[in-house]
């Protein structure tokens, strides 16, 4: 096997790619897309995301204190790009992309209905690191799509064709190819 050296840099592919919503403190909601995201603690539960300073949502998150993850689908892949090319200081994403905002349980943002899981967010600490700031929060609820539910009652995310992010691109996710623990599982 031949590997080329390369210069330091994020290789951690591929990532969720999620649209992140938000209301500014007179209600005005805008969306943000973040592929910097992540599980941070279970018990708690925690995530974090990663925004640049200049992004129009960073002051909103940093003002609020808040946000909502909501996960994205390949029916949703156009609106994520959308969203994280375009400024909510130009237009209005949810109108424009014909998302609809709904009220959220516990925090002022709204979730987009459109998406299978909504996670409310509630930030707990701000952590400058260069290009990005990671906002750590508590997750404060989770709305789960129970169109996505199994005759069991389990939740099946695969149903929503979810996307992920890898060096600028999009891509569904593929097949099942195990489960947690299936490689000591006896037989």
């Amino acid at each position: 096997m031949s590997k080329e050296l390369w210069r330091a840099g994020n290789m951690l592919y591929p990532l969720p790619a999620v649209m992140v919503s938000v209301a500014d403190s007179n209600g005005k909601p805008n969306i943000i897309t973040i592929a910097w995201v992540g599980t941070v603690c279970s018990n708690p539960p925690m995530v974090s995301i990663s925004v640049r300073p200049e992004r129009y949502s960073y002051n909103i998150i940093k003002e609020t204190g808040e946000f909502v993850i909501n996960l994205t689908t390949k029916e949703l892949a156009y609106a994520t790009d959308y969203c994280g090319v375009k400024s909510g200081r130009d237009v209005d994403k949810f109108a424009a992309m014909k998302l609809t905002p709904s009220k959220a349980e516990f925090v002022k943002a709204p979730l987009i209905e459109e998406s299978p899981v909504n996670i409310e967010c509630r930030v707990t600490q701000v952590i400058p690191l260069g290009s990005h700031d990671m906002f750590i929060a508590e997750v404060l609820a989770v709305h789960a799509d129970e169109k996505y539910k199994d005759e069991k009652g389990k939740f099946c995310l695969e149903k929503a064709d979810p996307i992920i992010y890898s060096h600028g691109e999009y891509l569904t996710c593929g097949e099942k190819i195990g489960t947690f623990g299936y490689s000591v599982k006896k037989k």
